[in-house]
């Protein structure tokens, strides 16, 4: 029988299992993976955020300043002579401006 042409059912069986498999080179249930993945991710994201808003609100209501928190937090993410370097044009502007 392998020497019959296929039935039109067989061909577009053979097609769905194909385009299952594989769809203009690209490997759907890889797709699918990296997906779910990110929206998992994203959703973390999501969690996290919201954690550190309460985080922030929590420090006001003890008498912090959340932007200068966020700023000690840039600073703290920088290497120290960046962060020397900014300061030192900060304090020059400043003084330009008459500040």
């Amino acid at each position: 029988m392998s020497d019959t042409p296929d039935t039109a059912a067989e061909s577009r069986a053979r097609q769905a299992k194909a385009a299952e498999s594989e769809v203009g080179g690209i490997a759907p249930e890889r797709l699918r993976s990296i997906i779910d993945r990110i929206e998992r991710l994203e959703e973390e994201r999501k969690a996290l955020a919201s954690d550190i808003k309460d985080i922030y609100a929590e420090a006001k209501s003890a008498g912090f300043e959340p932007k200068v928190i966020r700023q000690l937090i840039m600073l703290r993410r920088k290497e120290p002579a960046e962060v020397e370097e900014q300061e030192t044009l900060l304090d020059l502007y400043k003084r330009a401006l008459g500040m």
